[in-house]
């Protein structure tokens, strides 16, 4: 144990109740449990909100999509021909996880009071139902291994409450093409996402009923969904996909093209990259403050032990080593300051994390409630980071131990 280290402990765990740098001390400290607090709370629930909603995107879309490339951004899709070669072609890319066709039809759902339009979605047996199965609020999932088409569909709860609708009901919904279709559909679940904009549109269908629709063959598809093992290696993924498709065309010619989920809602994921500024502000400031507060605190504690500075001086130590006495000190302040922050801001992520106690409005933030992700090696960072920030800012403040001269002190007393 250095000498520095003796003397800054003893300083530190031996304050009377009358040293007049006591309050400043507790107030630094608090800033720094405080500042740290919130910029925990602050990543967990950014982390956890962008989580969210990009899940909830890809529960609807998948990863990466192969369509016709003379789609016109409508449901209305162009078909595909997504034979066995191809889907066993874009399964043995590296990273690849799952892949899964679909089709789409936008038709007009009509009740006795209402009517809403909707894009129905079939799914074939492949799909793979993990996400649906997790908001799942009532019922169950399709069963299309049938021999013949379902009738049954999946909605959501906002299209159920809509339309005043509930599981067992059954409704027509009318397909606009050259001439007006209907289907009578049955409901066998209802599932709740939050995500408005997706709930208030897909409604889950048999692929075969809207192959029918369409007047396509039992090979043709609106398109095909690949789901990745790491969301982290999307576009790396998404360049093999798109090369492996670059070279196949349909019977009328059209190229097939692929696209991630970035680049197919690209409004979504540039406003989930804003709320990285609204962090980085945050840390920013909170940072500031608890620095500040630490500043001042060190100041006080090197005012009121001027004596003590002095003495030490005049026996031999030298600036940097009296210097490092008050980063010690400093080094047991913010250390305090950051465990009671930990306990403050990571006991708060918890209890939102389990009870869900802070609630949202779905409609405007596409959850129900705050969502919170513990991003361990985030939080580990934040705590070194925030530890390596103080002490630097500290080392400007110690300057000033190396303006008092023993001799001014003694001369003093």
């Amino acid at each position: 144990m250095s000498l520095e280290y003796f003397i800054a402990k003893r300083i530190h765990f031996q304050q009377g109740k009358k040293n007049v740098s006591r309050p400043a001390v507790r107030i630094a400290t608090i800033g720094i449990a405080l500042g740290l607090a919130v910029m925990l709370i602050s990543v967990a629930v950014v982390i956890g909100f962008k989580n969210e909603i990009r899940n909830k995107t890809i529960g609807f879309g998948g990863h990466i999509q192969i369509t016709n490339f003379d789609n016109n951004n409508t449901y209305e899709m162009n078909p595909i021909k997504a034979d066995k070669a191809l889907m066993n072609k874009i399964s043995s890319i590296d990273g690849v996880k799952h892949v899964q066709r679909f089709a789409t039809k936008p038709g007009i759902i009509k009740t006795d009071n209402e009517f809403q339009g909707i894009v129905v979605k079939g799914i074939d047996k492949d799909f793979d139902w993990k996400f649906f199965k997790s908001n799942l609020i009532e019922g169950q999932i399709l069963d299309v291994s049938g021999d013949t088409p379902s009738n049954k569909v999946v909605l959501s709860k906002y299209l159920a409450n809509l339309l005043g609708l509930k599981l067992g009901d059954s409704f027509f919904t009318y397909f606009i093409q050259d001439q007006v279709r209907a289907r009578k559909f049955k409901i066998v679940g209802i599932y709740s996402t939050n995500f408005i904009e997706y709930d208030k549109l897909f409604i889950l269908a048999d692929m075969r009923q809207v192959q029918a629709l369409n007047n396509w063959s039992a090979d043709s598809f609106s398109g095909v969904e690949v789901l990745i093992n790491d969301f982290d290696k999307l576009d790396q993924v998404g360049d093999a996909v798109y090369d492996a498709t670059a070279n196949k065309f349909t019977k009328q010619g059209n190229a097939y093209t692929a696209q991630t989920i970035k680049q197919i809602n690209p409004q979504i994921f540039s406003w989930l990259q804003l709320l990285d500024t609204n962090v980085w502000v945050i840390l920013i400031l909170m940072l500031a403050v608890a620095g500040f507060n630490m500043i001042s605190g060190l100041l006080i504690l090197i005012l009121e032990r001027t004596n003590m500075i002095g003495i030490l001086k005049s026996l031999g130590a030298t600036d940097w080593s009296v210097r490092k006495i008050f980063l010690y000190h400093s080094f047991f302040l913010i250390a305090k300051g950051m465990l009671w922050g930990n306990v403050i801001g990571l006991s708060l992520c918890a209890i939102q994390y389990f009870t869900g106690v802070v609630p949202l409005d779905p409609q405007a933030y596409y959850v129900a409630t705050v969502p919170v992700s513990f991003n361990w090696l985030y939080i580990v960072l934040l705590n070194v980071g925030t530890l390596l920030a103080s002490l630097l800012m500290m080392i400007g403040p110690s300057y000033l131990i190396t303006k008092i001269t023993p001799a001014k002190i003694i001369r003093y007393e």
